[in-house]
């Protein structure tokens, strides 16, 4: 049956109509705008830290506005190459290639599709993904490893920067667990729906008698929580109360009402200082305590939040998401989305895309239905 470019080009303008109005490419020009004038100050590596997160916010953004205006392009230069193709009673080898391009042009338009998907809370956030070997032993922890290796490799390929928080090794080979940083917008929004169990099916390479061997891993994703240096407190939220310092000091110390308590009043957390001379001294040194506790503070409940959106991932029988099998044939499989592949050895080399645009789909139907 011959293609109909005339209805595909229009169902992909149609998509990327919705892309565009997700994305908010007046919004991201702005941000741009404002992201080359700071990484345009003189004095930008002063603090090389911030200095690379302005430029590497600046290529994202850039990254991200070229992918969405160079694909209208690529749209607009595929309909160029039907018309000539189709000139003059049609030239096979330029519709071949039309019909290569199509292909391609859906698959990225697809991938951007995706983003319009990801309206969660935090899809937007930096992921940190957690992978644990389950049951299995010494297999489960090489399949551990290979996991790892396989989402790092997914970002490489995307030119994400991934960090490695920690990693905690097996006795005879792989990983008991390890934990690493996605840091690029939306990785969480993606990778949340690879959070589950893992199923492994092969010839065990540590069984000196060739046996099949079933091992399991767990994947936790969670989203990175913003936090900030220092917490800006309401002065209405704290009580100051001053007193005269007690203890060795000297008799400028033990005469005046230089000493300060600081009651921060939701929390009840108190702070006394008494170490300065002078009571604005005091109340500067208790001030940068009391917001180092709330930070601390934040960070907890931050923490158990985190641990609460993760869920009990466990890593055994009955609960496994995707399986992956190496003997007797060879398929990855998601048990949720039903799609799968006859590739393993270039999934686990990263190329893990088309799970993660199944994914995404299959969880806002389930939303849909939810509603």
């Amino acid at each position: 049956m011959a293609t109909d470019f005339t209805q595909e080009i229009k169902d992909l303008r149609s998509t990327m109509d919705s892309v565009r109005e997700v994305t908010d490419l007046e919004a991201l020009q702005a941000q741009i705008k404002d992201l080359e004038g700071k990484s345009a100050a003189p004095d930008l590596w002063d603090d090389p830290e911030a200095a690379q997160q302005v430029t590497s916010a600046l290529s994202r953004a850039n990254a991200e506005y070229e992918r969405v205006t160079g694909m209208d392009a690529r749209i607009d230069d595929l309909e160029v190459l039907v018309e000539m193709g189709t000139e003059d009673g049609g030239d096979a080898a330029t519709m071949a290639e039309a019909e290569t391009e199509l292909a391609a042009v859906k698959k990225a338009v697809a991938e951007l599709e995706v983003r319009t998907l990801l309206s969660g809370e935090y899809d937007e956030r930096e992921a940190v993904v957690t992978i644990r070997a389950g049951a299995g032993g010494v297999d489960a922890a090489d399949f551990a490893e290979m996991l790892m290796r396989m989402y790092l490799r997914w970002a490489e390929r995307h030119g994400y920067p991934t960090k490695v928080m920690d990693t905690s090794y097996a006795e005879e080979a792989g990983l008991k667990s390890a934990t690493f940083e996605v840091n690029v917008p939306y990785a969480f929004g993606n990778l949340s729906v690879e959070g589950g169990t893992h199923r492994l099916v092969r010839i065990s390479p540590f069984d000196n008698q060739g046996r099949r061997q079933t091992s399991f891993a767990a994947v936790e994703v969670i989203p990175l929580i913003e936090s900030t240096d220092s917490i800006e407190i309401p002065e209405n939220e704290i009580k100051v109360d001053v007193f005269r310092s007690s203890g060795p000091g000297g008799q400028s110390v033990n005469t005046t009402d230089s000493a300060v308590r600081m009651t921060h009043i939701p929390t009840g957390i108190v702070v006394s200082m008494q170490n300065e001379k002078s009571q604005i001294q005091n109340r500067a040194a208790a001030l940068r305590v009391l917001q180092s506790r709330l930070l601390l503070q934040k960070q907890a409940e931050e923490a158990a939040a985190k641990k609460e959106m993760a869920g009990d991932v466990k890593a055994s029988w009955g609960d496994q998401m995707r399986s992956y099998v190496l003997q007797p044939y060879q398929m990855v499989k998601d048990l949720r989305t039903e799609f799968e592949v006859g590739n393993p050895a270039a999934v686990f080399d990263g190329d893990i895309d088309g799970f993660i645009e199944a994914g995404v789909r299959w969880r806002k139907e389930q939303e849909k239905a939810e509603a």
